[in-house]
């Protein structure tokens, strides 16, 4: 069995709950279908992951609204409102990631898409943020998951050896490249299931 000394952490939907549809269903008057094709053809997730890559978020905005003036009200709602993209803590995540540091058995860090402009507004709001040995966010470093330069620069910078760390994301198109890089990728869904998904390393808490 591997050995593991060391645990990465995602943000996004596995320790904090953020969905753009908080802000969107009330923007929409609950139109489901209409706001779907918003983020399908306008404020897209390809659009927000260049934001997460390091583009200003000014910058893309106009752009948008540059293409889509129509749309320029909503378009502008997408920052403009992004606190309110932010939901609670996943507690039973937090949790775990309380006893893993406890447990002073692992470096604990984290990894994550986030633009370098909206991530303060995290640090402020979620204190367990300040658990972690590092965290690595995309948008200072100007590249995103599921790139390998960013897995290179966790890894260098944390000095981690990647067969030895398991890598928590909700998004398996990360884990599938962080498996590439020999990362152990554990695909999350819930706490309950990263329970068991932990066991499997041998990692009991």
């Amino acid at each position: 069995m591997k050995q593991i000394d060391t645990i990465i952490f995602d943000l996004g939907g596995v320790l904090i709950d953020w969905n753009p549809e908080y802000v969107f269903l009330d923007v929409f008057d609950g139109d489901i279908q209409k706001m779907r094709w918003f983020f399908d053809t306008i404020c897209t997730h390809d659009w927000n992951e260049n934001q997460d890559a390091g583009y200003p978020i000014v910058q893309a905005t106009e752009d948008l609204v540059s293409r889509f003036p129509d749309y320029e009200t909503e378009i502008r709602a997408f920052y403009g409102r992004w606190e309110e993209m932010l939901g609670g803590a996943i507690q039973g995540t937090v949790d775990i990631l309380e006893k893993l540091i406890a447990s002073k058995k692992y470096k604990v860090v984290a990894l994550t898409n986030w633009s370098h402009e909206t991530f303060p507004i995290a640090l402020e709001r979620f204190e367990f943020l300040h658990w972690f040995e590092g965290i690595l966010v995309s948008g200072i470093e100007k590249t995103r998951k599921p790139f390998d330069e960013i897995y290179h620069l966790t890894l260098n910078r944390f000095d981690i050896k990647a067969e030895n760390a398991i890598f928590i994301d909700d998004n398996l198109r990360n884990i599938e490249a962080a498996n590439r890089l020999q990362i152990n990728g554990v695909h999350f869904k819930n706490p309950e299931l990263l329970l068991e998904q932990l066991k499997a390393y041998n990692i009991h808490i």
